[in-house]
Formats: C-alpha cells, sequence, structure tokens
C-alpha cells in the first residue's frame, strides 16, 4: 500500500524552514559567545533569517491551503488525530509571530536609523512605520514588551517542535509506522 505523502513542495517548505529556525534559534543562543565585532552582524543575520522564515512560512500556508494534507493514518486514535491538527494550527501561529514579534521589536529600537535593516545585507527592508513613529518613550516600553513577546514565543515554538519531533519519531520507531516518509524529500 502506498504511503500518503506530502507534496514535494509541502516537504521542501517544510525542511528549509525547519532548518532556517534551528539556524536562527543557534544564533539566538550563541549571539553573546561571539566577538564583540560580530554582534551586529549575527542580529542582522538572525532577522534576515527571521523575515525569510516568515515569507516562508506564508507561502507554506497558502500551499497548504490549496493542496490538503494527506490524511492521517488510520491507526491515529482520535486524540492522537485532534492533538496533531492542534498542534499544527499552533505552530503555524508560533511561527508567524516569533518573526513579525522581531520585526514589531526591530521597529521599536531607538538606535534604528543608524542601523538600517537590509535582508542579507543586500536588500533594503522597511520597519513597521506606525512604530518607528512613536514617540522614545513608547518606543523603548514597546521595545521591550515586544522583546518579551519574541522570547516567550521562541519558548514556545521550542517545546512544541520538541512535541513535534517526539510524536514523529514515537509513530516511527515504537508505532513502526512510516510517519518520516510521509514528509520525506525525495522520490516515493
Amino acid at each position: 500500500m502506498p504511503i500518503a505523502r506530502y507534496t514535494r513542495v509541502a516537504a521542501v517548505l517544510h525542511w528549509l524552514v525547519a532548518a532556517l529556525i534551528v539556524v536562527n534559534v543557534t544564533l539566538a543562543l550563541t549571539a553573546d559567545s561571539f566577538p564583540e565585532s560580530w554582534g551586529r552582524p549575527v542580529v542582522d543575520l538572525h532577522k534576515s533569517i527571521g523575515l525569510t522564515v516568515l515569507g516562508l512560512v506564508l507561502l507554506r500556508l497558502l500551499w497548504r491551503l490549496s493542496h490538503p494534507p494527506p490524511r492521517l493514518p488510520a491507526s491515529h486514535g482520535r486524540l492522537e488525530r485532534t492533538g496533531a491538527h492542534a498542534a499544527h494550527i499552533v505552530l503555524y501561529g508560533l511561527m508567524f509571530l516569533l518573526p513579525i514579534s522581531g520585526w514589531l521589536h526591530d521597529s521599536a529600537f531607538k538606535d534604528a536609523a543608524a542601523h538600517p535593516l537590509r535582508l542579507f545585507w543586500i536588500v533594503p527592508w522597511f520597519r513597521i512605520g506606525a512604530i518607528e513613529r512613536l514617540d522614545p518613550a513608547t518606543k523603548e516600553r514597546l521595545h521591550t514588551q515586544f522583546f518579551a513577546l519574541h522570547a516567550w514565543s521562541a519558548y514556545a515554538l521550542y517545546g512544541l517542535v520538541a512535541l513535534h519531533i517526539l510524536g514523529a519519531l514515537k509513530h516511527q520507531f515504537i508505532d513502526r509506522e512510516p510517519e518520516i516518509q510521509r514528509m520525506r524529500l525525495g522520490s516515493p
């Protein structure tokens, strides 16, 4: 019986977003260990990857809406199905919230004018003007609040991604279902 698989586009977007998130998490957690002269380039790379993830997640969502994913295997119980669907909704929400909260945080940065935002140091990118034009005290308060939202969203994403991976591994190795093959990049 053939394995119900995601489309190749869905699989590429899944693994590309996953890889970029891993890189961005690594940058965020190790930024303080880089030499001071690397501080700004590391932060700029983190922002570039975050905005790229935002665009790719939007593409993923549009693709998913126009190309429904394969049904979950019949062996998944009702609770597992409900949990999987809920987890995917929350994952998408967090994959949007994380870069958007980072973008809001950056837009409220008091020294933003001295550090133009460029994707991968090349493509000029805009900050959110409504935030950028606020008075300095309000911007400073929002800068702190958006960072807190960004950080807590990251922790929520880490936890949910860990559950996602553990669930896939459980189905693959304990239940002996071809779970990982459903999102494989290669030929069927």
